[in-house]
């Protein structure tokens, strides 16, 4: 063999090399290559988690994480703020769009912090309260949407349809949970705590993923597990739509009161046994 040829090749070291110090050529290859680092104990499991949402969030329409239109909370130009500011306390959005006749309609966005004023005695015209409305199509892809909330110091758009119709609403907030998940708040369990809460006798904390053959057997109720595994579920079919936060799905004589919810899923729910006719009596 000649000796240039032989020089010509690479060695065993240099083809392992390669091998392990290649590129991803594709997002394929680079999910690959994270998993082999996390498994090498270079990453733990919420930077693997949200690397792999960064590059989702690449991959992802609006479409696919808006709250749809019939689940939007919107406030009607033509109330007075004595009837809408109890649905803004109830459903304690921070941001809501000022509709003119209907959900296609949307003429702004109002902050609730802006409302101080009506309880401060000021002269009070939501019209002049109101924020640009931002309008995004359904298709844009969910990196771009983020840029676009960081450079406007914007947190919330309207999505439309390609005929122009409001078809949902997106928050920074749902963006940035594609990254770093459900973001938490006052509501959350513990990790480590158990699926169920009792609170008192009448109240429990519940996960909506909790079985329910385990809620069955912690509150002694005899609900029906053929069609759904989850209490969630449960609820989910009950309400006949996904609910949000604040609202309530009475089943029964229990009553499930959504304590934290997205635009995808139920998370944690709290129960409570109705006083029914009978109890009363005894």
């Amino acid at each position: 063999m000649d000796g240039s040829e032989s020089s010509s090749k690479p060695s065993l070291l240099e083809r392992l090399s390669n091998l392990l110090l290649r590129e991803p050529e594709d997002r394929e290859q680079l999910v690959a290559l994270l998993h082999s680092a996390y498994e090498r104990n270079l990453l733990d499991a919420d930077a693997l988690s949200m690397m792999e949402g960064v590059i989702q969030v690449s991959e992802r329409q609006v479409r696919e994480i808006m709250i749809p239109r019939a689940q939007m909370d919107v406030i009607d130009i033509s109330q007075p703020p004595e009837e809408f500011i109890p649905h803004v306390i109830e459903t304690a959005h921070s941001r809501f769009p000022v509709t003119d006749g209907d959900k296609d309609n949307i003429i702004g966005i109002l902050l609730a912090k802006d409302l101080l004023r009506y309880y401060a005695g000021e002269e009070f015209d939501v019209r002049d309260m109101l924020r640009p409305a931002v309008f995004v199509p359904e298709s844009k892809r969910l990196n771009i949407l983020l840029r676009d909330f960081r450079s406007n110091r914007n947190h919330i758009a309207l999505v439309v349809d390609e005929y122009g119709g409001v078809s949902g609403m997106v928050t920074i907030e749902d963006v940035l949970e594609q990254i770093v998940g459900d973001i938490a708040d006052e509501y959350d369990f513990d990790e480590e705590e158990d699926n169920i809460i009792r609170q008192d006798d009448a109240h429990w904390r519940v996960k909506a993923d909790t079985e329910i053959e385990d809620f069955n057997e912690a509150l002694g109720t005899d609900f029906s597990d053929e069609d759904y595994d989850t209490i969630g579920g449960l609820v989910l079919k009950s309400a006949g739509q996904l609910p949000k936060r604040n609202d309530r799905i009475q089943i029964g004589e229990w009553q499930f009161t959504v304590l934290r919810a997205d635009s995808r899923r139920l998370h944690s729910l709290l129960v409570e046994r109705l006083l029914i006719e009978a109890d009363k009596q005894e």
